[in-house]
């Protein structure tokens, strides 16, 4: 059998299928249907200081080939994260976890990257600057590249775990957006969070989200994510997470020949709960009916 094995700088993954932040919870809410430790890598959802309850209802909104979502990052706070969300997961031996922060300011991510520095079920933190559904933090630190330095060179000098730093691309260029994290100690990147977009209520003749905006997820924005992730890969040496629409082997595939090291499932979770365990088989079926390694699937 093939080793499915994957080098991510400091990281390394039993094979390259992970879960993305906000689709997969704490972890524990899909063990009825996954065995979490046949997995490459969980990531959890977004953490921040405090409690937070989220934006308004509605936050769901269903859209062809994907979904919509304005949650707000919506979380137990980093205490009880660390007292019962992270404890749950002690008796995992095989899969990584990764905690996923997302700050309101620079301030309260370093903060947190200090907390979590100190835990040892957490194996790598993700920074989140790329959430479209608030006011504060998320996007924001994607338009201003002076900020963007001063807060991942803060945050890096606050942990030695593994730093991976998640990507929108609705920005102006995210190929300069991921020269910066990899000149400002990131040591690895994922791409590509939600797509903003907009949705409308005709019936009442208003916006369908409080907020107006909200992110696109799911096989719609696939293509968006391939090209951030193959315009990426080929002018920054870091190891890059590629999510964005993934829904069956063909998609892992396509993810990993276009410059992905590992591949992550986001939307496609609440679809198929099983689907990150069944293309782990997948894709060891894959390389073994093709005959090749991981390493093999490259574009010509």
């Amino acid at each position: 059998m093939k080793s499915l094995e994957v080098n991510l700088g400091k990281l390394v993954l039993q094979n390259p299928i992970t879960t993305a932040s906000g689709c997969f919870g704490y972890g524990t809410e899909y063990s009825d249907f996954v065995d979490l430790d046949s997995l490459g890598a969980i990531t959890l959802k977004s953490i921040t200081l405090n409690q937070r309850e989220g934006n308004p209802t509605p936050r769901i909104a269903e859209t062809p080939s994907g979904m919509m979502n304005s949650i707000g990052l919506a979380n137990c706070g980093i205490k009880e994260f660390i007292q019962e969300k992270l404890p749950a997961l002690e008796h995992l031996k095989k899969v990584k976890v990764i905690a996923n922060i997302a700050g309101h300011s620079t301030e309260e991510n370093v903060e947190l990257a200090e907390i979590l520095d100190g835990q040892k079920r957490v194996d790598a933190i993700e920074l989140n600057i790329s959430c479209p559904n608030v006011d504060a933090g998320g996007l924001a630190f994607c338009q201003d590249m002076a900020q963007l330095k001063v807060l991942l060179n803060k945050v890096r000098a606050k942990t030695d775990k593994p730093l991976i730093v998640k990507l929108a691309a609705n920005v102006h260029d995210i190929v300069n957006l991921a020269q910066v994290c990899e000149g400002e100690g990131a040591d690895m990147l994922s791409l590509i969070n939600t797509v903003t977009g907009l949705e409308v209520d005709i019936e009442n003749r208003k916006l369908f989200f409080s907020r107006g905006y909200a992110g696109l997820s799911g096989p719609a924005i696939r293509p968006i994510a391939l090209k951030a992730v193959y315009d990426v890969s080929r002018v920054v040496k870091l190891p890059i997470i590629g999510m964005g629409g993934i829904a069956n082997i063909d998609d892992v595939v396509k993810f990993l020949m276009v410059g992905a090291d590992a591949v992550s499932v986001g939307m496609m979770n609440f679809v198929e709960p099983d689907i990150s365990q069944r293309l782990v088989g997948g894709l060891q079926g894959y390389i073994r009916a093709k005959n090749i390694g991981l390493k093999d699937l490259t574009l010509n």
